[in-house]
């Protein structure tokens, strides 16, 4: 599970103090609350589990993730665990031609050492995390961002391309949702702890009736 590299109450009080209509949020919501059940484990479990549940309903990906998990007997799930499987096991669970190819490449980044456990990750930073995870097949830019922030615990994390994030954003702020880049340049004024005002945006696209009051 995360752990958190800074206080979220000292992050809510700094926002609250740099922008009042995201105050009027975070006091009617209530402090952050990171949840981190789909980020248990080690950097192979969590990318595995991001591979399998990419473009998928959460049901149908919950059920293949399980049986894909299955096929570790009594063990969990780990890189070397996964190159004893064979290609009609992983299909026969229910994974894709391209997220067998994903889970193959990922196992193999885990076994070389181009892709470190999470203690090894903590060590870098977030651009050098983001650059190391986004080198495996099929893990883009969006699920390092996630890691980031509900795995490593790190504070400013900015992920302008989640459709939540914007939409919570146009919600605080009254506007059109705005584009990835206008996004990057207003969520600024947020940093050092835009991990906070990303979940803050989340919870108003979630309830828009919290953002107005």
């Amino acid at each position: 599970m995360s752990v958190l590299t800074y206080d979220p109450a000292v992050a809510a009080e700094a926002l609250s103090a740099t922008d009042a209509r995201l105050a009027g949020l975070i006091q009617r919501v209530g402090p952050v609350r990171f949840g981190a059940d789909r980020m248990r484990g080690d950097t192979f479990e969590v990318l595995l589990r991001a591979i399998v549940y990419q473009q998928l309903s959460g049901k149908a990906a919950g059920t293949i993730h399980r049986r894909v998990l299955a096929l570790f007997g009594d063990n969990r799930a780990s890189a070397a665990g996964l190159e004893r499987l064979d290609d009609e096991q992983l299909r026969g669970a229910g994974l894709s031609a391209n997220k067998l190819r994903a889970a193959r490449d990922l196992a193999a980044h885990c076994l070389d050492g181009r892709l470190p456990g999470i203690r090894r990750l903590r060590r870098l930073d977030d651009e050098t995390v983001i650059d190391r995870l986004t080198s495996v097949r099929g893990i883009g830019r969006w699920t390092a961002e996630m890691l980031l922030i509900f795995r490593l615990g790190r504070p400013d994390v900015w992920p302008v391309d989640d459709l939540g994030v914007r939409k919570g954003y146009a919600v605080i702020r009254g506007c059109e949702m705005p584009s990835p880049a206008v996004l990057a340049d207003a969520g600024t004024v947020w940093a050092p702890w835009r991990s906070v005002a990303a979940w803050y945006c989340w919870r108003a696209a979630e309830s828009p009736e919290l953002a107005s009051g």
